[in-house]
């Protein structure tokens, strides 16, 4: 073999041998950066039935919700299918479905990809779940506890502490704090102003602390969905006597003062702890766009929800109004008063997903 020969060939073996060395580190950099589950913590927005096992009123097991699910199941999730959290799993290569903490029909094994701690009425100040009877945010995260723990007897140490480690937690909270505690009770106005309650120690102070919470068990990339335009939901809208069927503005107000406080808090625990990836998502002007043109999206009702009359109907009164629920959900925002359609929450879900930067309002 001439040297000619010899040479060319150690050039193609070493250009092969750095070829598949670089596919090997390709190939552990994808399995490294792979998330192996998605963590929720909430309310309603993204309980997948752990209420149907609590003692509470504000359950969704019933028809119409559940109606666009797989196999028209009413599973308690509020909507006619799937929640941000089910399609943020499904797009990040999991489980198409996030299975509910409380539920005993799914065993550690069908958890680890994937679970849910959120109860519908729930909320960052843990009086709002009181309310309701609803899984404080407390407990949420003490369940967490137990299930890593699950996890570790279950699936050994170094499984669990990568599950943990590795997983996308979410936070999918607030809306109640406002229209199902402090704009409706007088417990907390007594104690407090609206500015102290928003920013102060409760609710964003509570974000903090339950993002604290998670992360000294081991949880590192952290979303944080903001509130939506509270304003604008139908049920909002309907109850608006000043002037009836529009948005209510200081609602709106109120939603975008506490998602500037929540945006600062994410971009400062993102600075001071070690490894964390704590970012917010800004779903207010998602919707917000959504709404102002909900043509451009597929959508031709963004007012008022499939549900009865779409104008006061969530809970327990979508059933009694069940036979006035509309014939195709995707073409409304709202499945109810309260909360979105499936395809609105898949387009929450989208930019939950692809969120990597915090962007103002």
């Amino acid at each position: 073999m001439s040297s000619l020969l010899l040479a060319r060939t150690k050039v193609f073996l070493d250009m092969f041998l750095a070829m598949q060395l670089l596919l090997q580190l390709l190939r552990g950099a994808a399995a490294d950066s792979r998330v192996p589950a998605v963590i929720v913590f909430g309310d309603s927005t993204a309980d997948t039935g752990n209420n149907n096992f609590i003692q509470t009123l504000l359950r969704g097991n019933y028809t119409p919700y559940g109606r666009d699910f797989a196999g028209g199941v009413a599973t308690g999730r509020f909507s006619n299918g799937r929640l941000a959290a089910d399609f943020v799993s499904q797009g990040l290569g999991l489980p198409p479905a996030v299975p509910a903490y409380l539920d005993p029909g799914h065993r550690i094994h069908r958890l680890a990809s994937g679970v849910s701690f959120a109860s519908a009425g729930s909320g960052l100040d843990d009086i709002t779940a009181q309310i309701f009877s609803a899984v404080t945010l407390t407990q949420q995260i003490e369940h967490f506890k137990e299930y890593k723990e699950k996890l570790r007897r279950e699936l050994g140490g170094a499984a669990a502490d990568h599950i943990v480690a590795r997983s996308l937690y979410l936070f999918s909270v607030g809306a109640s704090d406002f229209l199902g505690n402090y704009l409706l009770f007088p417990v907390r106005r007594g104690r407090c102003t609206l500015l102290e309650y928003e920013a102060g120690a409760y609710l964003v102070g509570a974000a903090e602390a339950a993002v604290r919470a998670v992360y000294a068990l081991g949880a590192r990339r952290v979303r944080l969905p903001g509130l939506p335009p509270l304003g604008c939901l139908p049920l909002q809208r309907t109850v608006n006597l000043a002037t009836p069927g529009d948005c209510n503005r200081w609602h709106n107000m109120v939603a975008r003062r506490f998602n500037r406080g929540l945006r600062a808090m994410a971009t400062r625990l993102s600075r001071d702890l070690p490894g964390a990836q704590v970012v917010y998502v800004d779903i207010y002007r998602l919707l917000a766009d959504v709404m102002a043109g909900p043509w451009a999206y597929g959508f031709e009702n963004s007012v008022r929800g499939c549900c009865g009359t779409g104008y006061f109907e969530t809970g327990v009164l979508c059933s009694l109004d069940n036979a006035l629920t509309c014939e195709d959900a995707d073409k409304y925002v709202f499945f109810d008063a309260v909360h979105p359609s499936h395809t609105a929450y898949k387009i929450i879900a989208d930019a939950i997903v692809h969120a990597a930067s915090h962007r103002p309002e």
